[in-house]
């Protein structure tokens, strides 16, 4: 059994108590959290529930770590710091700041001889494969990614922090149009603006200016400014109701042509539908965990991205059954 460590116990550390229930060669062992462990009622009956200062103690009996923290301020942090003492796997997903992420954890896992992979999930990850397989097939093309229609939960939360928000979701949509354009074969060039919409449902505090507050979402920027954003003024109770999950998915697209003077047009389409963001990434999080426990098995030290590692690590599978049922 690969005993696995969960780091944090938010949307995603749930998430992945509940993929790692239906791996049958995978085991919780150990609970880590900042909140005084009395109070965390988690579901892996097995499983201890101990406080993140006494994370070293449990070196020799923790296979692989899983970082459930946020990109934002966590993860920088903790994945070079529990890299040197264990195998750790991350979702870090701030893409402009991955290659600086990369260093940091390369190092701590080398200095530590442990694995460290960073940035799984969906998108870092999942898509970042589709996009390369489509990149090295296709040379002559190019390659698009569509997100949504699903809650962005940094533009939600970026959403809560106006003055006069109450709470709010936001989703992000893609443009018809666009994906269409896409499929077509006509390699479009796009602005941000063209391939995305955003739609914010919000629940205002008491008193509060509705036209006030929709400008401010409107204009913010990075979020909201390079789009066209419709903003809907909902009770609590609607958005209670009616946004209460947290859906999300995509799609990425491969356009490219062959042939001598590139007469053949060809469309690779990966879609993700997801009902449950955290449970999908924590699901794709889960099977990488056995990928860092195999090359940790083989000597392998260093941090890793998902094009480092091949698809069998992934698999519970034997390489004779993966040959025999899915090649």
């Amino acid at each position: 059994m690969i005993k696995i460590g969960i780091l944090g116990y938010g949307n995603l550390g749930r998430g992945v108590e509940c993929a790692v229930r239906q791996n049958p060669d995978m085991e919780v062992v150990a609970v880590f959290t900042r909140r005084d462990p009395k109070d965390l009622q988690i579901l892996t009956q097995s499983a201890q529930v101990c406080h993140v200062s006494d994370a070293e103690n449990w070196k020799d009996k923790i296979d692989v770590m899983i970082l459930c923290g946020g990109s934002a301020t966590d993860l920088p942090v903790q994945t070079p710091e529990y890299a040197a003492m264990f195998n750790v796997v991350d979702s870090f997903d701030t893409h402009a700041r991955i290659p600086e992420h990369f260093a940091n954890v390369d190092a701590a896992a080398k200095c530590g001889g442990k694995v460290g992979i960073i940035s799984v999930g969906w998108d870092p990850g999942m898509f970042s494969l589709n996009r390369m397989y489509a990149n090295a097939i296709l040379p002559e093309g190019k390659d698009y990614t569509f997100w949504g229609k699903g809650v962005s939960q940094g533009h939600s939360d970026a959403i809560r922090r106006v003055e006069g928000v109450k709470d709010g979701k936001q989703y992000t949509i893609p443009v018809e149009s666009a994906l269409e354009a896409v499929r077509s074969g006509k390699d479009p060039e796009f602005t941000t603006r063209e391939k995305h919409t955003r739609e914010c449902f919000v629940v205002l505090e008491e008193g509060a200016d509705p036209q006030a507050v929709e400008q401010e979402i409107k204009n913010m920027p990075n979020y909201f400014a390079d789009y066209d954003t419709t903003v809907h003024f909902i009770s609590e109770e609607e958005l209670k109701e009616n946004h209460s999950e947290i859906p999300h998915g995509g799609f990425v697209l491969g356009s490219g042509r062959t042939g001598w003077e590139g007469e053949h047009h060809h469309l690779i389409e990966y879609r993700l539908k997801l009902d449950s963001n955290p449970e999908f990434t924590s699901s794709v999080i889960a099977a990488y965990a056995r990928a860092a426990y195999r090359m940790a098995k083989e000597g392998q030290t260093g941090c890793k991205t998902v094009f480092d590692i091949a698809p069998a690590y992934l698999s519970a599978k034997t390489g004779e059954e993966l040959r025999a049922e899915l090649l």
